[in-house]
Parts: C-alpha cells; sequence; structure tokens
C-alpha cells in the first residue's frame, strides 16, 4: 500500500459538518407532493387468535385513506420470509422454518405484532384511526421462558415445530469426558446473558413512492443493507430488481437492529402500490421497544476441566437463546459456539446449542451478535477457575493463550484465526494500568472497609463476514474523484477512510474525494454495513479498484511524459520519473488527458478514469484484545463507581485513528452499559415492562470514566490493507471486564457469580445479606 500524509492520520471526519449543522436528510425528513402517513395496528397481547377485524369506524373517519388487514396485504405481497428448512452448519438440526408476513391474519404471537394498518392524509388522523379499529381476539396462553417453552405440553407458537425448538447446533472436538474425568479442578456455572435492545437514536422509518419510469417504487428506509431491503421488497411485490430503488439516507444509529427488512417496509411498499401514493411510517420510541427485534438473550451452563497449574483440558458449554418470535437469530447461538473458546488453547471441547421460540419479540443481531456472550462466558469461567486455584486471573489466562507462532489456529470446524498476539495485548494492558500497584491498592482499602474490584477479560471475535464486496471509484475530468460503495455505513465514517485511502493511493486531493452509499440506484452490488466488514471488504473492494486505476494512472503518465510505465511512481502526489522528482504531473492532468481527444491518449490506452471492483476475501478476520476495570462497590446504598477503564485492542491495521477511537468509545459505552444498566423484561403473561426510556435504563456520560485506551497491531493477510475491523470488539471486551471487577469486588462477601446487569439493589442485597 501506499502511504503518504493520510492513512494513519487523525483526520476530522467528513462527514460531521452536514450531521452537526442540521443540514443532513434523515428518512422523516423526505416530502413528496401526495404524502400519506401509515400507523400500524398492533397486537396489545403476547399470544392470541384473531377472529375478526371491524375497520369500519376507521374508514368512516375524514381524511382516512385506507385500512389493510392481513387478508389484503397477502393478495399483493408476499411473506418476509417464506416457508424453508432451517439448519446449522455442522450439518445438524433440520427444522423448518414458518412463513412469516408483514400483517398477522390468524394468530399474534408477541405485543406489538402488526395486525392492520391505517392510511391517511396525515400522522394524527391515522394515529386516532388506528385506535377506532375494532379486532376481536380470543387469548392463548403465553410463553416467555424458553426452558419452559421447550417443555412437552408447553404452548406452541407454531404448529409443524415441536417443542418451540427452531434451531440446533453441536460441536465435539477431542476426548471430552476424558479429560473432565481426570481433571484436578472442575468449575461450573450458569449465566444469564439478559436481553437488550439496541435504541439507535433515529427509529427506524420507511417512504415508498410509485415511481412512473420504472413502473415500480422508491423506498426511503433506514437500514444498514439497502440492497438486501430491495432485494426483499421486489421479491414480495413481484417486481424485477430493478423495478425497486432503496435509499437510505443518513441513518441515526442501527447496531445491528437495522438490518434486513421489517414488517413495516412491507406494509408501506404494499400501501404505495394499493394507493399508487407516496406512504410514510416512522417508528414511535414505544414501538421501537415493542417491535424492532431484541438482542443477546441466552442462557449458558458452561464447565472449565483444568489441572493445579492452571492449564485448562476441556470445555462443555450448553447455550440456550432465546429467538422470540420468529426466526430472526437463529445463526447467533451457532457464533457463541464458534467463538465459546476465546484466545485459549482448549484440547477437548463439547458445545451444544438451541433456541426457542417464545411469544416476545423476535432476538436478532445486536452490536457482537453472538460473540459478546461467548467472550463473557469463558471469561467469567477463567476467573471463576483462577478464583478456585488461588493463581492471579492474569496468571490463568498467560498460562491457557494461544501462542503466537500457532498462528494460522484452527480454533475449531470452519474457524481459523488468522493472526494474534494475545499476550502482547495482555501485558499492555496490565503495564498501562498499573496492574501491581491496583493490586496492593485494593488490598490496601479492603483493610480500610472499601471494596475495590479489579477485572480483566481477553476476547478474539470473528467479524468482516462475505461473500464480497464492491466499489466503484470515478477520476473526473478535473482530477476530483467519487466512490461509490456497495456497503451502507451509518456512523462508522467509510466517507472518510475511503477518502483517506484515495488521496494516498491515487494522488487525489482529500478534500475533493466524494462517497457516495445507500443508493441502490446508483451504487454497485452490495451486502452492507455489519459485523465489522466496512472496511475491511469495502476497503478491500476500494483497494483492488484504485489498484487498477493507478495502473491505468501510470500508463497515461508515462505517455505524457514520454517515458516507460515501469518508471513511473507515484510520489508526494504526483505521478513522476523515478530518480527524477521535478520530471511529473498531477492527476488532474492525467484525467484530462484520459477524458480529452483522440490524440490525448494512445491507441491501447481506452478513454475513461473508472473502474469496478469486487473483493473476495480469503476467510474472516479476527481482532482481539483485553481490557480491565477498575469498580469500587459501596455497602450503604450498592452503588458502583467506575474509576478507571483500560481497553487495549487489536484491529490489524489502522488507516483513521480518530474513527477507531470513536468506535472504541461507543462500544465500550454499550458493553459497560449492559454489565450495569440495561435490560428488556417482560412479565409472566408477555406484557413489556421496560417499553420506554423511563424503564428501560441507559447510561449517562456521568456514569463512565474517561477511557485509557491503546492499540496493538497485528495485521491479517486476509485482505490488502491488513485490517481487522473495530466496530463490535470494545463491546465484546467491556461486559465481562466490568462483570469481572464486579464479582472481583464482592470476594470478601463470598459471592463467586451474579448475573448481569449489576443493579444498585442487586449489589446491595448481595453485599447486606452475606454473612
Amino acid at each position: 500500500m501506499v502511504l503518504s500524509r493520510y492513512t494513519g492520520a487523525r483526520v476530522r471526519r467528513k462527514e460531521d459538518p452536514r450531521l452537526i449543522t442540521g443540514s443532513a436528510t434523515y428518512v422523516d425528513d423526505v416530502r413528496l407532493p401526495g404524502m400519506t402517513h401509515l400507523v400500524v395496528v398492533r397486537s396489545p397481547y403476547a399470544h392470541a387468535r384473531v377472529n375478526g377485524i371491524d375497520s369500519s369506524r376507521a374508514l368512516a373517519m375524514s381524511g382516512v385513506l385506507a385500512v389493510i388487514t392481513g387478508e389484503a396485504l397477502r393478495a399483493v405481497c408476499g411473506p418476509l420470509s417464506p416457508a424453508s428448512e432451517g439448519g446449522a452448519s455442522d450439518g445438524t438440526g433440520k427444522i423448518p422454518k414458518p412463513p412469516i408476513y408483514a400483517i398477522a391474519t390468524d394468530m399474534v404471537r408477541y405485543v406489538g405484532e402488526p395486525v392492520a394498518a391505517v392510511i391517511a392524509v396525515a400522522p394524527d388522523i391515522a394515529r386516532d384511526a388506528a385506535d377506532a379499529v375494532d379486532v376481536d381476539y380470543s387469548l392463548l396462553p403465553p410463553v416467555v421462558d424458553p426452558e419452559q417453552a421447550r417443555q412437552p405440553g408447553a404452548p406452541r407458537l407454531y404448529d409443524q415445530i415441536e417443542n418451540n425448538v427452531g434451531m440446533r447446533w453441536s460441536r465435539t472436538e477431542g476426548k471430552v469426558e476424558d479429560a473432565f474425568a481426570r481433571a484436578e479442578v472442575v468449575v461450573r456455572q450458569r449465566i444469564r446473558s439478559q436481553r437488550l435492545a439496541g435504541v439507535p437514536m433515529e427509529g427506524r422509518a420507511v417512504v415508498a413512492a410509485p415511481d412512473p419510469a420504472t413502473g415500480g417504487l422508491t423506498v426511503w428506509t433506514s437500514t444498514q443493507a439497502p440492497h438486501w431491503s430491495r432485494n426483499d421488497i421486489a421479491k414480495a411485490l413481484g417486481f424485477s430488481q430493478n423495478q425497486i430503488r432503496a435509499i437510505a439516507p443518513e441513518v441515526g444509529g442501527a447496531f445491528g437492529v437495522k438490518i434486513g427488512a421489517y414488517p413495516e417496509d412491507f406494509i408501506v411498499a404494499t400501501a404505495a402500490v394499493m394507493l399508487k401514493r407516496p406512504v410514510k411510517w416512522i417508528e414511535t420510541r414505544t414501538e421501537g421497544f415493542q417491535a424492532t427485534h431484541h438482542g443477546r438473550d441466552q442462557i449458558a451452563d458452561i464447565e472449565l476441566a483444568a489441572g493445579r497449574d492452571g492449564k485448562i483440558a476441556a470445555l462443555r458449554l450448553n447455550v440456550l437463546q432465546d429467538l422470540g418470535s420468529h426466526p430472526k437469530g437463529t445463526d447467533l447461538p451457532e457464533l457463541t459456539g464458534k467463538m465459546a473458546t476465546g484466545c485459549y488453547v482448549i484440547p477437548a471441547v463439547e458445545i451444544h446449542a438451541e433456541g426457542v421460540y417464545t411469544t416476545t419479540m423476535a432476538v436478532g443481531a445486536y452490536r457482537g451478535a453472538g460473540r459478546p456472550e461467548a467472550a463473557y462466558y469463558i471469561e467469567r469461567a477463567i476467573d471463576l477457575l483462577a478464583g478456585e486455584l488461588g493463581i492471579d486471573p492474569a496468571e490463568v489466562r498467560r498460562i491457557n493463550f494461544i501462542p503466537s507462532e500457532r498462528f494460522p489456529y484452527q480454533a475449531g470446524p470452519g474457524v481459523e484465526y488468522d493472526s494474534g498476539s494475545y499476550a502482547r495485548a495482555l501485558t499492555v494492558a496490565l503495564d498501562t494500568a498499573g496492574y501491581r500497584e491496583l493490586r496492593r491498592e485494593q488490598e490496601a482499602l479492603r483493610e480500610q472497609g472499601r471494596y475495590l474490584g479489579i477485572g480483566l477479560a481477553s476476547y478474539v471475535e470473528i467479524c468482516a463476514f462475505g461473500p464480497w464486496e464492491s466499489s466503484t471509484v470515478r477520476v473526473e475530468p478535473g482530477g476530483a474523484v467519487t466512490v461509490f460503495t456497495g456497503i451502507s455505513p451509518h456512523g462508522q465514517g467509510q466517507e472518510t477512510s475511503f477518502a483517506q485511502l484515495v488521496a494516498d493511493h491515487l494522488g487525489a486531493d482529500f478534500d475533493r474525494v466524494v462517497v457516495h452509499h445507500g443508493d441502490t440506484g446508483n451504487t454497485p452490488q452490495g451486502n452492507g454495513t455489519m459485523g465489522s466488514r466496512g472496511l475491511v471488504l469495502g476497503g478491500g473492494a476500494l483497494m483492488l479498484s484504485l489498484d487498477k486505476l493507478r495502473e491505468k494512472a501510470c500508463r497515461i503518465a508515462a505517455h505524457l511524459l514520454e517515458a516507460s510505465p515501469e518508471d513511473v511512481e507515484l510520489a508526494e502526489g504526483n505521478y513522476r520519473i523515478k530518480g527524477a522528482p521535478d520530471r511529473g504531473v498531477s492527476l488532474a492532468r492525467i484525467a484530462k488527458a484520459a477524458y480529452g481527444g483522440s490524440s490525448a491518449l494512445p491507441p491501447d490506452i481506452e478513454p475513461g478514469l473508472e473502474t469496478t471492483g469486487f473483493f473476495r476475501p480469503e476467510g474472516e478476520t479476527f481482532p482481539f484484545g483485553t481490557h480491565l476495570a477498575v469498580v469500587e462497590l459501596f455497602r450503604e446504598t450498592g452503588e458502583i463507581k467506575l474509576p478507571r477503564y483500560v481497553s487495549i485492542d487489536d484491529c490489524g491495521a489502522i488507516v483513521s485513528p480518530l474513527l477507531v477511537e470513536g468506535q472504541v468509545h461507543g462500544g465500550l459505552t454499550q458493553g459497560i452499559s449492559q454489565a450495569l444498566f440495561e435490560e428488556i423484561r417482560y412479565d409472566d403473561n408477555g406484557q413489556l415492562l421496560t417499553g420506554s426510556l423511563l424503564d428501560y435504563t441507559l447510561p449517562k456520560a456521568a456514569n463512565l470514566p474517561m477511557f485509557e485506551t491503546g492499540h496493538t497491531e497485528t495485521r491479517t493477510p486476509h485482505n490488502p490493507l491488513g485490517v481487522k475491523g473495530i466496530g463490535e470488539a470494545a463491546t465484546i471486551g467491556s461486559t465481562p471486564a466490568i462483570a469481572n471487577a464486579v464479582i472481583d469486588a464482592l470476594a470478601p462477601f463470598g459471592i463467586r457469580h451474579l448475573d448481569i446487569p449489576f443493579t444498585p439493589e442487586k449489589i446491595w442485597r448481595a453485599m447486606n445479606s452475606a454473612p
């Protein structure tokens, strides 16, 4: 890679001026002539039969244009996801997946499921009319506990699915039974990773409008993957893909919960087709809690077998995933199982995962998607083992780390870690924190009746999933550069990092690079932004395009300089003769020739300076790191203070340090928040108890310390840049670090485990009920 002044530099984000001045366009900013407004009528019950719907009162209201029921929608629109045979990568668990429709017809399976939609000329009229729609229900018994849901005789959500089990996956390596039989020490623990909500600042939103040019639709949607949304909507409505244009304008956060199309996307698109008018739907915050998929929600039983020297011999893990009402997150427990061994050499492994349907909102991807759960389980188990053996937790980790010389490392079926130096990240974290001094301080404070806790977590994650990504780069006639990317950033900052790469690799002016994304009408086919894949795959595709353009630019420069292409180099922003820095031409001069008349180029070079690249990686990447948290607990109130937090993360090569820092800060906030604050809760009737920001606790800036962040750099061989991804890493490391710190602080009370979140009440009861 050509390095110059931008790659690796702390440049400010190009996106920010329009965002902080309020000039950016979000879905709700879309205004069209004849716009109508849609409100969804939702089930107030977790499980019920729909006997009938009377919409006569709503239709009689002035300004109401239509009421769409499930039956009416099915006449126009197919299912969100058709019936299929589910499975797992291990070849087991061939379980049918039920078809899912945008509006329920015969049965509802969670509070908030759509049962009808009202379209009116104004939002307030649509809301009033939605209240006037009368739905006749027959209540059915709900089931909100996944352990109860899989028992014989439990209420079934789908007739064709036995015991509500929607997925199974397993993994076995080595002689697990022998290892446990011979073990000198065995630790066991049941651990719960609670249900969370994504709560992006901008909720979901959709506008659909007929497109007279194609006979199809233009759809503005707050999504992470506009090409996926386009494809799904086109298939459901029977359009060709080029008749649907999906646009993701500014997206105000997503964190995984805006992957794929939701019922509202199909309902709004169907309404636009039926009414032949633009239709808008904007999610309320309550709807966001009810009907945007949740994250996490696993129960894990973990066992480690080890010797007295701290060396781990075997791991057993059973994971129970609450899938919620429909199959959106059936891959999550498999990801947990694949990453269950973490950073460690564990010779014998037995893992079983099962996903179960319940009468709650579906669970899907949320920042980390299965990998934070894996890190939480193994890192808690490592600390339990350290406590049992009386060995420092840092030393137990170091004893079991995968040695650097063993990479690439086969960590399990289909999982090959690309590169790593786990011991180095641990050492840097310990040195940064002053670990030995912290332990001495902890002892001194305990003698004073103060409860300081120190928690470590070393993590590795799988990310940058393929199968491919795309990029088109065009040098304009005046030398400016336009990039069209198939990824769809929504806060990650690729407009900046891509411009940095273009400036250095093509000799372009950083300020004259424009990056377009999120519009299927002008970007190449893409798979969106998720799973920390934006720079890894999107940047890989960009580099392929830049390589092609740079080679052509060198050929044109050679023609202009009357030299051989092999003698031309890009240096200091100019294409010049090697050894003759005064003989060179700018990219603007090359572009002028590329688009000039027939005499400007030799016959063997075609005009223009534009190319498209598709990057297919050799494998996934595996960022890693070590986090260290320091907490203090107060017995009188149960309050937890977080005076220090150190994170050392390795995301491979770093293109844009400021963007990496921002991703780490955001990830730390969300991971810490899972440990201390957040939880989605339902009562036994399936009623959502945390349906607003009054009930669902989020952190404030005052709850967090100044983060002490740092990096090691272990490049990956799987992409041209050597980058690994950073979007989820800090979330994965921070939850177990906080959990281990809190349990460490509770050690004087004989407490070896508590489930998160660590609310003040939970901590107060633990500290004051101990003998």
